[in-house]
């Protein structure tokens, strides 16, 4: 069944949200993290800093959604983009690397800051948790699961393995120290690859993605 297009308003939020965050990443990038405000965001934004509250709770937030801008609809719609003979594990894992793996010049900008400031790394893998309700959707699409906790919890098992290898690619390289350990103003180098780390967090994932497919497999 094809999805119904966003009607104006959802098409208003959309807009909206786009330019908190570009507003956002640019002012960063201009000043520092450390030097932009919320209300200065809202204002390079066009709206009202009520306003920019309903869309991010933070500065970090909306920074951080200039690179991960969409990409939770993005990997559930590429898992969905794959055929219905492809392994559902297999479609999930390639869908993740390839959304979190193709980046442009700004992506690239952005990295530069999250690397550098704790806050915005926290914020940054907070971000995975946003994988969970979009790809429990199409989970339960392509399990046609009548119930609903088998699709939650792989989407949710999926985001938190998203997470557990950021936090390796993004702490100081030949040590073991999460990222957040750092100081504030410390640069940490992601380290290793993020598609083989990607790749090793969901491998453990692959047999409950199994059973789920074929329950009448024993």
């Amino acid at each position: 069944m094809a999805t119904p297009p966003p009607g104006l308003r959802e098409r208003k939020k959309q807009a909206t949200r786009e330019a908190l965050r570009e507003a956002a990443l640019r002012l960063a990038v201009e000043r520092g993290p450390d030097q932009v405000r919320v209300e200065e965001i809202a204002e390079a934004a066009g709206v009202s800093p009520r306003t920019y509250n309903n869309y991010f709770a933070s500065r970090e937030q909306a920074i951080v959604a200039a690179i991960t801008a969409d990409r939770e609809a993005r990997i559930a719609a590429a898992v969905t983009a794959r055929p219905a003979t492809t392994r559902l594990a297999d479609a999930v894992t390639e869908a993740v690397v390839e959304q979190y793996t193709d980046t442009g010049e700004q992506a690239r900008e952005t990295l530069l800051l999250i690397t550098a400031k704790s806050a915005l790394r926290d914020a940054f893998l907070d971000a995975a948790a946003g994988i969970e309700p979009p790809l429990t959707t199409v989970i339960a699409e392509r399990l046609g699961d009548t119930d609903p906790c088998t699709a939650r919890v792989l989407a949710a098992s999926v985001a938190a393995a998203v997470r557990i290898a950021l936090e390796n690619w993004l702490q100081p390289s030949g040590t073991t120290t999460d990222a957040r350990s750092v100081g504030t103003s410390g640069l940490v180098v992601p380290s290793g690859s993020l598609p083989g780390l990607l790749r090793a967090a969901l491998a453990p994932l692959a047999p409950a993605f199994d059973a789920a497919e074929s329950p009448q497999q024993p």
